[in-house]
């Protein structure tokens, strides 16, 4: 394993306490600009999310109605009631991406599986970096604010469905992740920067709790503090 990388799985709890669990719960409350440009304002304000730590799949619920939740895979999403019965569904949902823009509106399973598997890339970082497929390298330093940040620069597997496959992931001098870059292909390349805040440990596995995305400037600077892509608090995280 790459020696950065390690670091940075045993500064969040390493990765034998890691593989007991099979789940991630956690309450959020979601916001940004993002939603309002995609026509859906509010759909993700208040909800509970459960996350696979084994594979690509995540649940949000409530969704749009008290009885139904939705469902993420990376080829397929779905919209199902309390009682198991479909409501929508949609297979190989990154393809009806193709030709939009900043604006064009999002569909509610779009919304699903954009949040999916952005939430299963934020919840199961930086674990799931050490799995067959990644491919990871240390990158020279940046300085943000005085403080020294390491760079992990990440190529995702073709199988994984993520913002894009390469990512940089910024980890202070304790092994914990600060920051994260990546080209948001479904948003038309959005350049993103994502600063994460406020850890706490869960049963050993330490989580952010405060993440804040904003633009990506062509100098690798944030465009601070407007306008604010997407902040996600998180709360009530739990491990099974």
């Amino acid at each position: 394993m790459n020696d950065l990388l390690k670091f940075t799985i045993d500064a969040h709890g390493g990765l034998d306490n890691w593989k007991k669990f099979k789940n991630i719960s956690a309450h959020l409350k979601i916001g940004g600009v993002t939603w309002a440009f995609k026509q859906v304002p509010g759909i993700m304000d208040d909800i509970n999310v459960l996350s696979s730590t084994t594979k690509q799949h995540v649940s949000f619920y409530p969704f749009l109605k008290e009885d139904w939740h939705n469902t993420f895979e990376a080829h397929k999403v779905a919209i199902i009631d309390d009682n198991d019965l479909l409501v929508d569904q949609l297979y190989f949902p990154r393809n009806s991406f193709k030709g939009y823009v900043t604006e064009t509106p999002w569909s509610k399973l779009q919304v699903t599986y954009f949040s999916g598997y952005a939430m299963w890339t934020y919840l199961n970082a930086p674990f799931c970096l050490a799995e067959p497929g990644y491919e990871v390298k240390e990158l020279e330093p940046w300085t943000e604010n005085g403080e020294v940040l390491r760079r992990l620069h990440v190529t995702f597997p073709e199988d994984i469905a993520t913002h894009g496959r390469e990512q940089v992931f910024y980890i202070d001098e304790t092994g914990l992740l600060k920051r994260h870059d990546y080209n948001v292909e479904i948003l038309n390349n959005a350049a993103s920067v994502h600063y994460m805040a406020d850890y706490t440990e869960v049963q050993g596995i330490k989580f952010q709790t405060s993440r804040h995305v904003y633009k990506r400037n062509e100098d690798n600077t944030a465009l601070v503090p407007a306008p604010l892509f997407i902040s996600i608090e998180l709360s009530d995280i739990k491990l099974s």
